[in-house]
């Protein structure tokens, strides 16, 4: 496939040839990745680079949908005349750019950003395709940080992997908070790009053992779990959650250290660190009973159980839940008139709030860490973990 042909004209070889009778699917928007109000021109043009590298014809369905988004991104609403009848193409274009309605020209190039880097990550690419602008910091191979209206957002970029977090990408993330806490930016956002926040732990990384063995692996494994969530406990800006989806392990139990946690309404809460013979991490330990109370942190610690989005609101674990047709908006809008507060101001106060509680968060991790360790290295800890591969295998 020449990917050019997916923009002037199209070529959609089996919709030349659908009835007269054959209506056009209606087609489905990916609306839950959006991790700013509108990715940027720049950002937009490099969407446009990595859709000449496809090798292979993503269909006709997600060519209609790159054909809408590319023209609402472009040209706003679709405000010309109804193709005729007969004119199986045209029309299938039409109605593809006309389901559109009003959504933005920024929100349009921001769906064009996530179908293209899911379509890249398909072909076992990067999914990078919403980068930073020149010049202003450095770029990750799963993760994309971007600096617009005063807000950092650090978006987790592995979407056909539901967002897991591999070694590479802990130390990433570390690295952008830290680019973070020293930006211009007044507020700092993590969010998942596609239907999921994270699902946690990458289970891969357990099966990388190193030349010292499983002891190796779990010791170099606590330091850096150590340094991420060290990391969420240290941060000196506002720090924001936005969820996206499904959060699952590490990504729901650090939630107790931001300062506000948006989510979506169809978002879950999930920790099944005894599921997979491990223990729990984030300073949850300590967070979770003082936010819920001892009996509700047990059953979600302890017992496994998934909280709803509504249900991790009022437990407190959650700030507040949109409805996932107005989520992005409605937090988006808020974010960024909350990032022309004072700077100095919402550091310095969020200082105090956060001060008498630093040193119990850096014990409670330590204390998490060396449980984890030990937990790592015990024949429990490994039964359950190649348990869990061995469910995959047979799925």
């Amino acid at each position: 496939m020449a990917a050019r042909s997916l923009f002037a004209p199209l070529r959609f070889v089996s919709l030349s040839r659908v009835g007269r009778a054959t209506a056009v699917p209606v087609l489905k928007f990916h609306t839950s990745a959006s991790p700013l109000m509108g990715a940027t021109v720049e950002q937009f043009n490099l969407a446009k680079r990595q859709l000449a590298t496809l090798k292979n014809d993503p269909g006709n369905m997600a060519k209609l949908q790159i054909y809408a988004l590319f023209k609402q991104s472009t040209e706003g609403q679709c405000t010309s005349s109804k193709p005729g009848m007969l004119d199986f193409v045209k029309k299938a274009k039409w109605d593809a750019w006309k389901s559109l309605g009003s959504i933005s020209q920024e929100e349009a190039r921001q769906k064009y950003c996530d179908l293209i880097g899911s379509l890249v990550t398909e072909e076992g690419g990067s999914a990078q395709v919403v980068a930073q602008a020149a010049g202003s910091g450095p770029t990750y191979k799963d993760l994309v940080v971007t600096t617009e209206d005063k807000i950092t957002t650090i978006m987790l970029n592995r979407p056909a992997k539901k967002n897991a977090i591999t070694t590479e990408l802990y130390t990433d993330i570390i690295s952008a908070l830290d680019q973070a806490a020293k930006d211009s930016s007044v507020l700092t956002v993590i969010t998942g790009a596609g239907d999921f926040y994270c699902s946690g732990n990458d289970l891969s990384n357990f099966t990388k053992i190193p030349e010292g063995g499983i002891d190796a692996l779990a010791k170099k494994s606590g330091d850096l779990l150590r340094n991420y969530i060290n990391a969420y406990i240290d941060f000196p800006k506002p720090l924001v959650a936005v969820v996206n989806g499904p959060a699952v392990g590490v990504s729901v139990t650090v939630l107790a250290l931001f300062d506000l946690v948006y989510a979506t309404d169809r978002a879950t809460f999930h920790t099944p660190f005894s599921k997979l013979g491990q223990s729990p991490e984030g300073c949850s330990s300590y967070t979770f009973p003082l936010i819920m109370g001892p009996s509700k942190a047990s059953e979600m610690l302890l017992f496994n159980k998934k909280l709803t989005a509504a249900q991790a609101c009022d437990q407190g674990l959650v700030t507040e839940v949109f409805p996932d047709a107005s989520f992005q908006t409605e937090v988006w809008n808020r974010l960024k008139a909350y990032a022309q507060l004072p700077p100095n101001s919402l550091a310095l106060s969020k200082q105090l709030v956060r001060s008498a509680e630093l040193e119990r968060l850096h014990a409670a991790n330590d204390a998490e860490v060396a449980r984890l360790v030990e937990r790592w290295q015990s024949d429990e800890c490994m039964a359950a973990i190649m348990g869990f591969f061995q469910g995959k295998a047979k799925l």
